[in-house]
């Protein structure tokens, strides 16, 4: 019976031995309690608490959390009510101010902002409130980590999730955004015959330029062809005076060397002057001299055509 008695003794307190026993995970902590105050935190490892004196008063998760609020109605600065749900990314970094700065904290920090959220949605009209998301974000993760920090509290970002104005807000926005659309496309309609016809003046403009050079360079060809032309006959008549007057010269020689009588030069003279007539003069007066010759090769023509 005493063995009994014994066995059970050790198996009760082999049991609130191991009762007493607490591994806290990683991303955890423990906050302990000694006769109702705390006492102590327990970080990542194997702990052991006296039995009916120390006490797990709360369990905390270090890990960063989200917290997602349900569309809340705000006003904005010019009257218009808007529904408006967040989204608020924390993390615990202080157990001891977690369980005892504030009652209920997850309570606690959607009510702060919810607060925060109309406080500053009622200083912004309805455009600023849509077009400002990013201002909003900074606000309130700064208003909501300051608050928070004495609850050991780190609030890491804030975000907006949607803004639902009322439905009448709504329908006028989406026919300004279409008049808007329509403005711009017919702005870029514009600039976009604008432009070719831009690109139509500049390419008329080119051929023109281009058709002028042509032209240009064509009139500069024909007038080097002509210039060489009148340059080829400038030098072929030359030659040919040049060729005449050898001639002349060459028979004047001849003549001198056969030492010609005075008939035979007033032949050659007679010539002369028949090449000087050229048949444009109208009278041509002949030395008295010469009348003689004239009659002679007048009588030589007359006999040859008869015979």
């Amino acid at each position: 019976m005493e063995w009994i008695i014994i066995g059970a003794v050790i198996a009760v307190l082999f049991i609130i031995i191991i009762a007493n026993i607490a591994v806290v995970q990683q991303s955890r902590a423990y906050v302990i309690e000694r006769l109702g105050a705390f006492q102590t935190v327990w970080g990542v490892g194997l702990h052991f608490k006296i039995p009916f004196i120390d006490r797990i008063a709360r369990r905390v998760s270090l890990k960063e959390q989200v917290l997602d609020y349900p569309p809340q109605p705000v006003i904005t600065k010019d009257n218009v009510t808007m529904q408006i749900d967040t989204v608020v990314y924390f993390q615990i970094t202080d157990p001891k101010l977690y369980a005892y700065g504030v009652e209920q904290p997850m309570a606690a920090m959607e009510t702060l902002t919810a607060t925060t959220l109309r406080n500053i949605i009622g200083d912004l009209e309805l455009d600023q409130t849509l077009t400002s998301r990013d201002v909003v974000n900074t606000k309130m993760r700064a208003i909501l980590d300051e608050a928070t920090d004495p609850w050991g509290i780190k609030v890491n970002r804030v975000e907006l999730k949607n803004i639902l104005p009322p439905q009448d807000i709504q329908n006028s926005m989406e026919k300004q955004m279409k008049a808007e659309r329509d403005r711009r496309q017919a702005i870029l309609q514009a600039e976009g015959q604008k432009k070719s016809a831009i690109l139509i003046a500049e390419g008329e403009k080119e051929s023109a330029i281009l058709r002028a050079s042509a032209e240009k360079e064509a009139a500069i060809l024909k007038a080097e062809a002509e210039k060489q032309a009148a340059i080829l006959r400038a030098d072929g008549e030359a030659q040919a005076i040049l060729a005449v007057q050898k001639a002349l010269a060459d028979s004047l020689e001849m003549l001198n060397e056969k030492a010609p009588n005075d008939q035979v030069v007033k032949l050659k003279a007679i010539q002369a002057m028949e090449k000087v007539a050229d048949g444009k003069a109208t009278k041509i007066i002949i030395p008295s001299e010469m009348q003689g010759l004239v009659g002679l090769a007048n009588g030589l023509v007359e006999g040859v055509k008869e015979q």
